[in-house]
C-alpha cells in the first residue's frame, strides 16, 4: 500500500513550466447568470502549487513544488518569495493561514519527507515544528478550527488513519490515539493533491477524504479526530487513481464532496456529491462536474454557491451542489474563498489566479 500511495503522489506531482498571464473563460448561458471569471495573476514562478491559503481578496499564499512558498499582500500584482531556506527538496502540498504574518505549510512524503514549518513573519523565517520519522507514515493534509486548535492527517499506519494534532497554533504537534479511528480499507489512501482531503468547520468538526480503496468515503469527526465515523460518498473508487479529492463545509451540516480519476483522458462520472447532514449520508449530485476535480470551496456571500476546479477547467453550482456546469477551461488544483468574498485558485507552472469582481 505504501509503494502504492508513493506512485499515485509522484504521478499526480505534474511538470513545471512558464507562469500564465491570461484568463479563458466560457461564455455566460443565455438565462443571464454571471459567470465566474478567473484573472490569472503573474507569480514569475515554475512551481506546481497544490496548497493555497486565501485570506483576503489582497492577501494569499501558495505552496508547491521545489520548497516553494509564495505570498501577496495586494491581490496578486506582486509575490514575495518567503520558501523556508533549504527546503529546497521537499515537496509543499498544504498551507494553513491564519493572516498575512502567520501560516503553516506541510510537506509531503514517506518517512521524514513530511514536515510541518511555521512562520509569525511573514515568512522572513521559519521553524520546523514536526518531521515524520515513521517511515509507514506519509502525511497528506493540514486544517485548523482556528488559531490555535488544528489536525494533520497521514495515510494509514497499521490499518487506520494517523492524525496529528496541535493545540500551540502548530509549534508542536502529538500523534493521537487510534482507537476511535474505523479500520481503513485494503488499499485506502488520501490524495495530496489539493490540501482539502482534510477540512474543518466550527470548533470541533472535521472531514477526511479517502480513495484507492473499494470505495470512495468520507470519514467525520466532532471532538476534533478523537473518535470518526466512515460514510460512502458516492464517487467511485476501486483504483489507486480513483476517489474523493477534495471537500469543502460551509457549516457543520452542508458539504461538498469531488473527485474522480487523476489520470488525464480517463472519464470521471459521478464526481460530485453532497451532504445536509453532516456527511452522514451523500449524495451524489445530479448533473456532476464535467470531469476529475481536485478542489472546491464556498462562495463566503451565498448559500448554495460553490466552485470546483481540476486540470480540466473550473465548474460552478449554483444549488449548493446539487448540478455543476463549467466556466473556465484553464488548469487549476485547488481553490479557496475568504469571508470577505474573494476567491483564488492556484495549480501547475507557477499558475495563480483571483475571481474577478
Amino acid at each position: 500500500m505504501r509503494s502504492m500511495g508513493k506512485t499515485r503522489r509522484v504521478l499526480a506531482a505534474g511538470l513545471g513550466g512558464v507562469a500564465m498571464v491570461a484568463a479563458l473563460t466560457v461564455p455566460a448561458q443565455a438565462h443571464g447568470e454571471h459567470t465566474p471569471t478567473w484573472k490569472v495573476k503573474n507569480t514569475a514562478s515554475d512551481a506546481r502549487f497544490r496548497g493555497l491559503a486565501a485570506v483576503s481578496g489582497s492577501t494569499a499564499w501558495v505552496a508547491g513544488t521545489k520548497g516553494t512558498v509564495l505570498r501577496t499582500a495586494d491581490g496578486g500584482r506582486t509575490w514575495r518569495n518567503v520558501s523556508p531556506p533549504g527546503a529546497e527538496a521537499l515537496e509543499f502540498r498544504d498551507v494553513e493561514a491564519f493572516d498575512g504574518r502567520r501560516a503553516v505549510v506541510l510537506a509531503i512524503g514517506e518517512g521524514e519527507a513530511s514536515r510541518v514549518y511555521r512562520t509569525e513573519d511573514g515568512g522572513a523565517t521559519w521553524s520546523e515544528s514536526f518531521r515524520n520519522t515513521d517511515p509507514k507514515a506519509f502525511y497528506d493534509c493540514l486544517t485548523f478550527f482556528d488559531p490555535r486548535h488544528g489536525l494533520a492527517m497521514s495515510d494509514p499506519v497499521d490499518g487506520k488513519y494517523r492524525i496529528l494534532s496541535t493545540a500551540d497554533g502548530g509549534r508542536s504537534w502529538a500523534v493521537l490515539p487510534s482507537a476511535g479511528m474505523p479500520a481503513a480499507q485494503p488499499g485506502e489512501a488520501g490524495f495530496a493533491a489539493s490540501g482539502q482531503c482534510l477540512v474543518a468547520s466550527g470548533p470541533r468538526d472535521v472531514w477526511l477524504a479517502t480513495g484507492g480503496g473499494a470505495t470512495g468515503r468520507v470519514l467525520h469527526s466532532t471532538d476534533r479526530g478523537l473518535t470518526w465515523t466512515a460514510a460512502e460518498s458516492g464517487i467511485p473508487a476501486g483504483d489507486p487513481a480513483r476517489g474523493v479529492f477534495g471537500l469543502a463545509f460551509r457549516d457543520r451540516t452542508h458539504g461538498i464532496a469531488v473527485g474522480g480519476d487523476y489520470r488525464a483522458g480517463q472519464p470521471s462520472p459521478d464526481a460530485a456529491a453532497v451532504t445536509g447532514d453532516g456527511g452522514h449520508r451523500w449524495r451524489r449530485a445530479t448533473a456532476p462536474v464535467a470531469g476529475y476535480r481536485s478542489g472546491v470551496a464556498w462562495l463566503a456571500r451565498s448559500h448554495a454557491t460553490a466552485l470546483a476546479v481540476g486540470p480540466t477547467g473550473t465548474d460552478v453550482t449554483r444549488d449548493g451542489g446539487h448540478t455543476w456546469r463549467t466556466v473556465d477551461t484553464g488548469s487549476y488544483d485547488t481553490v479557496d474563498c475568504t469571508a470577505d468574498g474573494a476567491c483564488w485558485a492556484a495549480g501547475e507552472q507557477g499558475r495563480v489566479a483571483r475571481l474577478a469582481d
